[in-house]
């Protein structure tokens, strides 16, 4: 009977039902391991979207630096020569006065011609190298083409216009190379009044009283 009894306590023992769920270590790894590879593939989509966009940033500095440069070497042609060209502006400024002084002059006419021909050679020259000269009679004062060097009193041109051109202002490629000295209208002041016209004014007041 006794063995009996164990045998029953050892079916109830086998047969009796489990109150705690076993836990499943390898699903539980498995979860891990595929949150840890999102995060990777995460982490790694960021990093390229970064380096994408430094590479786009870096292609537009490039390009810009290109343009850049390319402007400066541009400019470097125009007006490598400004320096020389300048130095020659005086030279005709001296030819352009020898030809008015034979103008004025008699039996000139040989020196005149041939300065007039070495002039044009010069002009010719400078217009081959973008120099060009530039009207400043009749035209606004401009301070960043003409350096004024007075006023005159005129009453046939508005105030702050330029009357008389003293020395010739030329560009370089439309770039200012040496500015035009000129001078600049004002307004003709009013005339004082004169001993006949206090007279008259005397006599006018006289007459009336």
């Amino acid at each position: 009977m006794g063995n009996q009894k164990g045998q029953n306590n050892t079916e109830n023992e086998v047969n009796a039902p489990e109150n705690d769920t076993p836990v499943d270590i390898s699903e539980t790894e498995e979860l891990s391991l595929e949150e840890q590879l999102r995060n990777e593939l995460t982490q790694a989509l960021e990093e390229t979207k970064a380096h994408q966009e430094q590479y786009l940033r870096t292609l537009a500095d490039m390009e810009n630096l290109r343009k850049r440069t390319q402007r400066e070497k541009e400019d470097l042609a125009k007006f490598a020569n400004e320096n020389i060209l300048r130095e020659i502006l005086p030279v005709i400024d001296n030819l352009e006065r020898a030809v008015e002084h034979a103008d004025q002059a008699e039996n000139g006419d040989g020196l005149l011609e041939g300065v007039k021909m070495t002039l044009t050679q010069f002009t010719q020259v400078l217009s081959r190298f973008g120099v060009q000269p530039f009207e400043a009679v009749g035209q606004p004062f401009d301070p960043a083409l003409h350096q004024a060097m007075g006023q005159m009193e005129s009453a046939d041109h508005p105030v702050n216009t330029v009357v008389q051109q003293m020395q010739k202002g030329y560009q370089l490629n439309e770039r200012l190379l040496r500015p035009a000295f000129v001078m600049v209208a004002k307004a003709p002041a009013e005339p004082a009044p004169t001993v006949e016209d206090n007279q008259e004014d005397i006599t006018s007041e006289t007459d009336e009283k």
